[in-house]
């Protein structure tokens, strides 16, 4: 089997590398037309979609997904036409391929310019959520990109009848259907092939769990972008309005916990908690949640004593940790120590406070008085993402179009020479 997959990576992505040359110069508007046209084929076959998803669902009930990795699963209507709108979003993005960074001049004479550039052949494997298999279709071909996706077995009948609306529309503007592949097979060996296939893949982006991210860093020769565990933090400081911290800490845990913008963990500073009480705590735990606490905070109905090892832990269900800290200082260091450089959120009026909850923490996103549901490259304006990036080299935070490129150097002389 294992030769097998080596032999249908190496087609693939012999398929792909062949395809990115030509993206590399196509028309930015056949790029935009073929992502219109999937909207199109997308919306139009909807019915065949979810049909497809409902086998999905079954499959994930008998290998026993977790409530959140089923809520990934799910289509329905509204979710499709939500997977048709990202794929218009980013239709309307303005081509990154070409696009000026930087120029200057040099005293030699030369003009020398940075340019966005594609990276090339992108490998994408994720878990669950088939609507990636558009969302990571649409931006690396909006880059200039090719992509071989690996979707997860739980939505492999989702992700092929999505994929299959991509090829509609690459095929509708002329673009080599072999820029956005999608690995035809649930056996895991693909994987691996495609975690060493250094001369076909650029790059490979992981979007799930701690288990499929970890196999990637500790497998991978291709370079990777890491996504890592969402350990989002709310800290509710002592400037914070009591009213704007109630409405964010409810909706950063409770609107939904399997995204990786779920707030896990809620700090409480001793300052607010004096002011206000455990009113935050007795919110969530109306709302359904469990609260796993510990000292003055047990004392609310319905909490549960906190382990050590639920400070530090992604939840995404109806559970999440809180603690008492005191002040900005210790709230950073909990952060510091417990969490994943995702995303945090700090809710405070004070200017000075908000000052330093950001240039002390490096997460990848830092809020003010916002819920951590808002990481996310559709809510950023990127019309997608295939995930946020929480490592520190190339991309960081949510991975759009413009994320997915490298750049190179124009220089420009006029008979000149060096001396």
């Amino acid at each position: 089997m294992t030769q097998d997959a080596l032999a249908l990576i190496e087609t693939l992505g012999a398929a792909a590398r062949a395809a990115a040359l030509e993206l590399a110069f196509a028309d930015p508007q056949a790029k935009t037309d073929a992502l219109n046209a999937a909207a199109d084929a997308v919306w139009e076959r909807r019915a065949e979609i979810i049909a497809a998803n409902a086998q999905d669902q079954a499959f994930g009930v008998e290998k026993g997904l977790t409530s959140a990795m089923m809520d990934r699963l799910v289509l329905d209507e509204e979710r499709i036409a939500g997977i048709c709108k990202a794929l218009r979003e980013v239709a309307a993005q303005p081509d990154p391929v070409g696009q000026v960074i930087s120029e200057w001049d040099r005293p030699t004479g030369l003009h020398i310019q940075r340019v966005r550039t594609p990276i090339g052949v992108i490998g994408v494997i994720y878990e669950s959520r088939p609507n990636v298999t558009a969302d990571a279709g649409a931006l690396c071909l909006k880059a200039g990109n090719a992509v071989i996706l690996r979707g997860g077995s739980e939505s492999f009948n989702s992700s092929r009848a999505i994929h299959a609306c991509m090829v509609d529309g690459l095929r509708a503007a002329g673009l080599p259907e072999a820029a956005i592949q999608l690995v035809p097979t649930r056996d895991r060996a693909a994987v691996s092939q495609m975690l060493r296939a250094v001369e076909y893949i650029d790059v490979i982006v992981p979007r799930g769990g701690k288990g499929l991210v970890g196999l990637v860093q500790s497998e991978a020769r291709v370079p990777v972008f890491a996504h890592l565990e969402g350990i989002c933090h709310v800290y509710a400081d002592g400037a914070a309005d009591l009213e704007k911290a109630r409405r964010v800490v409810l909706n950063a845990k409770t609107r939904r916990t399997g995204i990786c913008g779920s707030m896990e963990c809620l700090l409480i500073d001793r300052a607010f908690y004096a002011a206000h009480g455990a009113i935050l705590i007795e919110d969530l735990v109306n709302a359904g949640v469990e609260v796993r606490t510990e000292g003055d905070l047990l004392k609310v109905v319905g909490t549960v004593e906190a382990r050590a090892d639920d400070f530090g832990h992604e939840f995404l269900d109806m559970i999440c940790a809180a603690k008492i800290v005191d002040g900005v200082d210790g709230a950073i260091a909990h952060i510091q120590k417990f969490g994943s450089n995702h995303t945090e959120s700090i809710l405070t009026e004070d200017d000075a406070v908000a000052a330093k909850f950001f240039q002390r923490i490096d997460s990848a996103i830092l809020m003010r008085n916002a819920s951590t549901q808002f990481a996310d490259g559709g809510e950023f304006g990127m019309g997608g993402e295939i995930g946020i990036a929480t490592g520190k080299m190339h991309a960081r935070g949510p991975v759009g179009a413009e994320q997915l490129t490298s750049f190179k150097y124009l220089v420009t002389g006029d008979g000149t020479i060096r001396a």
